[in-house]
């Protein structure tokens, strides 16, 4: 008997997206289709849109156009933000902002046995073991963005939303973030990942799209070749 093959996330489709800050065009009639079960990124130089495009399909931009999930299996969705600016005095420790961002409940009322299971197998999945106690903003830049991480697959998301989530991270960090993408990509999660590291693209992507306010390329990563702020 074969093994049950793994249930795949879902196809994103963005049709005609077309989005505005302050009067000036971020987007401009942007139109792809992330294929259900791929390891997706998105590329372009800054400014290009390419956040601002994420955050309207995270439902936190209005847009015109349409973008929709597409499959059998949505489910829970999981967003690795750019690491933010951080108040280190902040008393917080790494489990409270695990309960904080993976739970519907108040934080305050503490974590459930399952949940407090599932976000310590998160951390060890992304290298950061044994910190639950830590506060977070004794950690490092790179640190932090493994926390990140770690409470974007805790539930474990079917699509996987990434921007840019292995800047300021150390080799060994960059490495282990590629292989648990890998794994969950692996798993059947369809991800979508910023990324501006073009050997890092070619490395881990089935397909990318280059965008700058409107599609320039999508197809094979290793079409992709002139460096991404000259792009144009």
């Amino acid at each position: 008997m074969n093994a049950a093959q793994p249930m795949q996330g879902p196809a994103v489709v963005f049709e005609n997206v077309s989005l505005q800050l302050g009067g000036t065009a971020v987007l401009d009639q942007v139109s792809f289709t992330v294929q259900a079960g791929a390891l997706h990124c998105l590329v372009g130089p800054n400014g290009g849109g390419k956040t601002s495009l994420v955050r309207a399909l995270l439902g936190q931009m209005p847009h015109r156009g349409s973008i929709r999930l597409e499959g059998p299996a949505t489910g829970p969705v999981g967003y690795v933000p750019q690491l933010p600016d951080f108040d280190r005095n902040l008393p917080m420790t790494v489990n409270d902002l695990m309960a904080l961002l993976t739970q519907r409940k108040p934080a305050f009322l503490g974590a459930n046995r399952a949940s407090k299971a599932a976000n310590a197998q998160a951390l060890a999945r992304t290298g950061m073991a044994g910190a639950g106690p830590k506060p977070f903003g004794s950690l490092s830049g790179g640190q932090r963005q493994r926390v990140l991480l770690a409470q974007a697959i805790s539930p474990a998301p079917r699509l996987l939303i990434l921007d840019e989530p292995t800047a300021g991270i150390d080799e060994p960090g960059v490495r282990l973030v590629e292989q648990l993408v890998a794994e969950l990509n692996a798993e059947g999660v369809t991800v979508l990942w910023i990324n501006h590291d073009l050997e890092q693209v070619k490395r881990v992507a089935s397909a990318v799209t280059v965008i700058n306010q409107r599609v320039l390329y999508h197809g094979a990563p290793d079409q992709v070749t002139q460096p991404l702020e000259a792009t144009a």
